[in-house]
């Protein structure tokens, strides 16, 4: 497999974890996205959205959208199962992940950052505003769901992995790099210092890629 990704993507993080969670290789190729390399030619006819991360599989079939690719490598390994079996508890997972993936991150997606700021006109500052506005949002939630499903696990759902802590943590990684204040979801930053100490989670974060820079 060949796994498109760039160090400082939220969904590419989220892929990466999931990669090494399901002890699962492939051959990582960066799409520096600063540098408008998602525009490259050769690059849209692997995703005509321009965006990573995408996973191309040994047959040639290409998936992109992360929580698509991880449900995919979910079925490809028995380790460290990402979606429960039980039908209500794997809701759970993807409601929380959606939570983030879909309704959070993209407000706070770089193109979107860089569009505030230019055309639009909008200063850092500002920018760092809408951005805190939305984290506030989301977290709010997700600390009110996992403290009513799970209030004493280890983990978001449990005292198991799922897809919803390979999304949280890249999520929080970027509150923290946009000085968001964090001090009221105590649940939710219990569940990422665990995480981001467990090894698959640590060598995935965006600082120890060989792209970073």
């Amino acid at each position: 497999m060949i796994f498109f990704d760039y160090f400082r993507s939220s969904a590419g993080f989220r892929v990466r974890i999931a990669l090494r969670l399901k002890r699962l290789d492939a051959e990582r190729r960066s799409v520096h996205l600063r540098k408008g390399e998602q525009r490259d030619s050769g690059y849209l006819a692997v995703n005509p959205q321009g965006l990573v991360p995408a996973l191309v599989l040994d047959d040639g079939a290409v998936l992109t959208q992360s929580l698509a690719i991880i449900e995919y490598l979910d079925t490809l390994s028995a380790e460290n199962p990402l979606i429960p079996e039980d039908s209500l508890e794997a809701a759970r997972v993807r409601q929380l992940s959606q939570l983030i993936a879909c309704e959070l991150h993209p407000l706070n997606n770089l193109r979107i950052l860089n569009y505030l700021k230019e055309p639009l006109g909008h200063n850092q500052g500002e920018v760092n505003s809408w951005y805190q506005h939305w984290v506030e949002s989301g977290f709010t939630a997700f600390e009110r769901l996992i403290a009513e499903y799970a209030p004493n696990a280890h983990y978001c759902l449990g005292n198991f992995l799922t897809m919803a802590d390979v999304c949280l943590v890249p999520q929080v990684f970027n509150a923290q790099r946009f000085y968001c204040p964090l001090d009221a979801y105590p649940k939710l930053m219990d569940r990422y210092e665990r995480l981001a100490s467990l090894p698959e989670f640590e060598k995935s974060f965006p600082q120890v890629q060989p792209d970073a820079g």
